[in-house]
């Protein structure tokens, strides 16, 4: 699961649980059915009207900052400074195209809000509009300047969901998803520091933070570029002036000859019958890779039970509630039908069990409530382990970049080699092979320059990487710690509720047990 094509069936088995989990406990609260017989003729009891709270009073986050929570991996050092971040006010706006429908093309932009105290920036409240798009380019650009950090996914698209949802209900759901998204980023200790997200929070009127050239431009660019390079012109692995391209995945697609000299070096190493010019060795790096593939397994197992006892939960407190109905509805029957007083007493005490499964039916609601709360945190280190699998594709696109650059040199030695041979047989030496010779030497200078470019930017990953799984390891033992207190508290104290309420029951009831 750990592998980076299995992303999209993961993500989609990250946001399909967390709906879910929230829809069993975001629903109206309990009403009875339609049928008017079934409604409380009077208040059965004034117990129905106690408040509920949760018994989570340990588990305030101490990273929490005037009602923002702490997100994944948020950095202990940086706690004297802090960045909140709203989104609100949802407004549609028209967009300025040439468009021959009047109107036929719109958008929906939010108000960012920004208070901080961070150096990095130059206020301490800022007030932006940003649409989708401009979050997609956010994205985009961190990714290409963070390579190796376990960057938060940003929202999807969601294509599918504007159009079948309500229209309200969706921009809601985008508003929320956005505000957790900038929050997370907000959280990173590199990420929050990063040019890219302060010019998005704070750069006032449009956008200004330059979208990187989509996939489509990209790859017509790489098109042009690749019958000069098949004819003997220079590419980023023959020999480039451009050596900043070395240090972006050959997937970003500016250059095709580049794509497929790594995608012929990465079959060589998966079926061919030379050993690869270096293999990874770095042993604790694949030893933790291999431990967060367990992890992950277990953490979607984890969160399929998770689910189930949230659902049974729901299930438990709604047949409760239908129980307290069905017998106030027979107590009701009970008190107009009596004629002895053993029957209105016996119609009181059924009052009180009505009165008891009612209240039972909102605890159980509230505790599932505080349950989601909690187990939800299984679901956000399942949206992690997504950017970790992200991460870990750019330190294998960055070392195949470096792979493909070394089987290059070896490659041109060895033609180097066999030119000189076949000159050195000429009497006065083959002037046109001394002259390719010399423009093979060329081309080996500027591939080992690009090659210990290439290497740099490997180690650069390679140390982003590291940090992250020391910083991962750290959080996500605290984390987990915080889950099960705030999980076990809120269970014991529940159940200690409900047994009180069931005892005050019985109490009343007691008087049947010595007949």
């Amino acid at each position: 699961m750990m592998g980076y094509e299995n992303q999209g069936y993961e993500e989609a088995h990250l946001y399909a649980s967390k709906e879910q989990m929230a829809s069993i406990v975001l629903a109206d609260d309990f009403s009875p059915p339609s049928d008017g017989s079934k409604s409380f003729p009077d208040d059965p009891s004034p117990h129905l009207k106690a408040v509920f709270r949760s018994f989570d009073f340990d588990s305030v986050d101490s990273g929490d900052m005037n009602g923002q929570d702490r997100s994944l991996l948020a950095s202990p050092s940086s706690s004297s400074y802090y960045l909140k971040i709203s989104v609100s006010d949802p407004q549609r706006e028209q967009e300025q195209s040439a468009s021959l429908v009047p109107g036929g093309s719109s958008y929906f932009t939010y108000l960012i809000t920004t208070f901080t105290n961070m150096p990095e920036f130059s206020g301490t409240e800022f007030n932006v509009r940003r649409r989708f798009k401009d979050v997609v380019a956010l994205s985009d650009r961190l990714a290409e300047s963070y390579r190796g950090f376990f960057i938060p996914l940003r929202p999807d698209k969601s294509v599918v969901e504007s159009q079948v949802m309500q229209k309200n209900e969706f921009v809601e759901q985008r508003r929320a998803a956005l505000e957790k998204y900038l929050r997370r980023l907000a959280a990173h200790p590199v990420i929050r520091k990063s040019e890219e997200l302060r010019a998005f929070l704070e750069a006032s009127g449009k956008m200004t933070l330059v979208r990187t050239t989509d996939v489509a431009s990209r790859m017509l660019d790489g098109a042009t570029r690749l019958p000069k390079q098949l004819l003997g012109g220079k590419s980023l692995d023959g020999g480039t002036s451009d050596m900043s391209e070395v240090t972006q995945p050959a997937k970003s697609g500016r250059d095709l000859f580049r794509i497929f000299k790594e995608l012929k070096q990465s079959v060589a190493n998966d079926w061919g019958g030379a050993k690869p010019p270096i293999v990874e060795d770095d042993k604790e790096f694949l030893e933790k890779k291999a431990k967060l593939q367990d992890f992950e397994q277990q953490l979607i197992n984890v969160s399929q039970q998770a689910e189930s006892l949230v659902k049974a939960q729901q299930d438990i407190g709604e047949t409760m509630g239908q129980l307290g109905l069905a017998f106030v509805k027979l107590t009701k029957f009970e008190t107009e039908e009596a004629i002895y007083d053993s029957q209105r007493t016996c119609a009181a005490d059924m009052k009180n069990v009505a009165t008891a499964a009612v209240k039972a039916s909102r605890l159980y609601r509230e505790l599932n409530a505080q349950t989601v709360k909690h187990l939800d945190k299984l679901h956000e280190y399942l949206g992690m382990m997504l950017a970790v699998n992200n991460a870990f594709s750019d330190r294998s696109s960055a070392f195949l970049t470096v792979q493909t650059l070394l089987s290059d040199l070896s490659s041109l030695h060895s033609r180097i080699e066999k030119l000189e041979a076949a000159s050195s047989k000429i009497f006065g030496g083959d002037s046109s092979r001394i002259r390719k010779i010399e423009e093979m030497r060329e081309t080996v200078r500027v591939t080992e320059d690009a090659k210990n470019c290439a290497i740099r930017e490997y180690e650069r990953v390679k140390e982003n990487n590291r940090n992250e799984l020391e910083r991962l390891d750290k959080e996500r033992h605290d984390d987990f710690v915080n889950m099960l207190k705030g999980f076990v508290v809120n269970q014991a104290g529940y159940a200690e509720k409900m047994a009180i309420v069931w005892e005050t029951v019985a109490e009343e009831t007691s008087g049947y047990a010595k007949k």
